[in-house]
């Protein structure tokens, strides 16, 4: 329980932490460039999912994403109750750390930050933030864009425009709860057989006890 707790915290505050200096130390579209061209602290807000994605209205998405923290919470306590395998286990504090992590930017940023554009934001501004609560904007900053290039004019659809990977610009808590899906992935055979497979010795055992007993 202790380690998992603190996965989920060490997540969250080097995700807070980053956040808060971004903030208050640059403006929108403001970026460093810190190996090159291809790795760049670029600052940007979003209002929608991981990396970047708009879906749907401001205030469904945060009420969404306030649910899903919850529903995530509630799930890895059961798994640790379960004693879930415990890959899995630590899949999902990272998922459940990065969604907490966005979450607390769309439910305080907007009340607590004034606005970044053209200037660096105030914390606990005196005529307010730039949003009421659930409003606020999900922070992200890094940016790789390791290939940048042209499609070929032949290509369909994106024929001559440009192309860029990798395009989005993400944060801490998207790139924990990218991590809890990949473990999930890599390690979804020994997670999954485990609750899939036959009842576990301990039950066997102890239908073989009784079974010795009626006897």
């Amino acid at each position: 329980m202790k380690k998992y707790a603190l996965l989920i915290f060490i997540v969250l505050l080097i995700d807070q932490s980053l956040k808060f200096w971004i903030k208050t130390n640059m403006y929108l579209g403001q970026e460093y460039h810190i190996a090159g061209n291809w790795f760049i602290i670029h600052f940007t807000e979003n209002n929608g999912m991981a990396f970047g994605m708009e879906l749907f209205g401001k205030k469904f998405l945060s009420l969404f994403r306030i649910v899903v923290m919850f529903g995530l919470g509630w799930y890895v306590m059961w798994l640790i109750k379960t004693k879930a395998n415990p890959v899995y286990v630590a899949a999902m504090s990272l998922i459940f750390a990065g969604a907490t992590g966005n979450i607390i930017d769309s439910i305080f940023y907007g009340k607590i930050f004034s606005s970044s554009e053209f200037q660096v934001a105030t914390l606990f501004p005196s005529d307010g933030g730039y949003a009421g609560w659930l409003h606020g904007k999900v922070v992200d900053m890094f940016y790789f864009p390791l290939i940048e290039s042209h499609f070929p004019q032949w290509f369909p659809i994106w024929g001559g425009e440009e192309f860029v990977f990798f395009r989005p610009v993400f944060n801490i808590a998207d790139s924990a709860i990218t991590a809890g899906v990949c473990l999930i992935i890599l390690f979804n055979k020994s997670i999954f057989s485990e609750t899939n497979k036959n009842p576990s010795s301990a039950e066997t055992a102890s239908v073989e006890t009784a079974t010795t007993n009626q006897q």
